[in-house]
């Protein structure tokens, strides 16, 4: 987005910020600085940003400041979790340098989504100072959330439709993620507060607005078959953005910091779920790669990641460029048998492997024709006592019971229910 002039990001609008109700403060109550007519005098002490770690948005917010300051938006607790798990705690002072120049800079304060733009597109009043109950989507969301989210939803991609919930809902961000979601109101099951925006429940959740697409309630055979153990955007979403090698440094000529990225390019692939759990059952889901290299902080020091392995570059990702129709569920086949669609070992660099091997799908789902028609695919109505104890029978072939094929034999009795489901 084109950054505000000088000018406008200082601009007051009398008119309109005086219908607002905080125009009832006096500026120096936000803001300090003195009462006066001398413009040294009056920035002498000034705050340029009163809603830094709530600030004086407390006095009248505390209980949204309370779990603001906690939330994933301020503190950028999602960063820590992956660099700690890379690193080692000697390491830290050099990652905490790294991360001071590179990465506090995005974290939000309520002014970035309510009153201006974010610093990270060059800051600036929105509305003439005038808050913003709903933040602005093009402003203020993906001001920051823009590379990957903005552009994948707003369909900014050559040939790519913008997400049908855009294109014909019509939809905001806010529609979906809410106030109490962007304000940290939230835990995780166990009570703590989340350590990435994939921990905890889903929010949002698509079942939310879509119930009867569980169990396949809406007719639609494929949902009968796999809602239980695909993420909706392995059906439902179209390529979208990864990246890779992402590298740090200061400049020498200017001192300022900045980073640079090896290759960034839209792919559609679908992974084993790294981050399989209760709230997120699903054995396969789309991924990603991000841009962590080894050497991405190397500027800082020799082997500041020396955990690397322990995180996968292939990551969990949820695209917003939804589609009701796609390549992949045009049919069976468009996904059975093709192994372009999955995340296969060959897709991955050889020095990557080791951290993506709970990501990598070493067998993808075999073709309808290997597999026979649905009808022999469905399991008899006697199986019903029998939903988790497949293997018992079926590996042995006691009683001369169907034994899977050779490439079945890595198979849990929950892979079997992927497949074969009660009528």
């Amino acid at each position: 987005m084109a950054p505000l002039e000088p000018w406008e990001k200082v601009f007051v609008d009398a008119d309109a910020f005086g219908e607002d109700k905080h125009s009832s403060l006096a500026c120096t109550d936000c803001h300090s600085g003195e009462d006066t007519l001398d413009k040294e005098a009056a920035h002498q002490d000034m705050v340029s940003d009163p809603s830094a770690g709530g600030g004086q948005c407390t006095a009248c917010h505390s209980d949204v400041t309370n779990t603001f300051n906690t939330s994933l938006h301020a503190t950028q607790e999602g960063y820590w979790t992956a660099i700690n798990a890379r690193s080692t705690p000697e390491d830290h002072p050099a990652l905490e340098e790294m991360f001071g120049n590179h990465c506090a800079s995005c974290h939000t304060t309520c002014g970035d989504c309510h009153v201006s733009q974010p610093n990270s597109v060059g800051g600036g009043l929105i509305e003439g100072h005038v808050f913003n109950q709903t933040p602005s989507m093009t402003r203020n969301c993906t001001a920051c959330h823009g590379s990957r989210v903005g552009n994948e939803y707003l369909g900014k991609h050559e040939d790519i439709k913008a997400d049908v919930h855009f294109r014909q809902g019509r939809m905001n961000c806010v529609d979906c993620h809410s106030g109490a979601e962007m304000h940290g109101d939230y835990t995780t099951p166990a009570g703590e507060l989340p350590a990435h925006r994939y921990d905890g429940a889903q929010l949002p959740n698509c079942r939310d607005c879509h119930p009867t697409v569980v169990g396949g309630e809406d007719g639609v055979q494929m949902h009968q078959m796999h809602s239980e153990n695909l993420a909706c955007q392995t059906c439902h979403s179209v390529s979208y953005t990864s990246c890779d090698g992402c590298h740090v440094a200061v400049s020498e000529e200017t001192g300022n910091p900045f980073f640079r990225t090896e290759g960034t390019y839209l792919n559609f692939l679908i992974g084993r779920n790294p981050l399989q759990n209760e709230e997120r059952p699903y054995d396969y889901v789309t991924v990603r790669h991000i841009p962590v290299a080894p050497s991405s902080y190397e500027y800082y020091g020799d082997n500041l990641l020396s955990n690397f392995d322990s995180l996968p570059t292939w990551a969990y990702a949820t695209p917003h460029n939804i589609q009701l129709n796609t390549p992949q569920n045009e049919s069976c086949e468009a996904c059975h048998g093709n192994p372009e669609l999955f995340l296969t070992e060959d897709k991955v660099e050889e020095s990557e492997r080791a951290a993506n091997q709970d990501v990598i799908v070493f067998s993808p789902p075999p073709g309808v024709g290997d597999m026979g028609s649905l009808a022999d695919l469905t399991l008899p109505v006697t199986h019903k006592t029998y939903s988790d104890e497949c293997l018992v029978c079926h590996m042995s072939g006691v009683e001369n019971v169907p034994v899977p094929p050779a490439d079945h034999a890595d198979y849990t009795n929950e892979d079997c229910g992927n497949c074969h489901k009660l009528p």
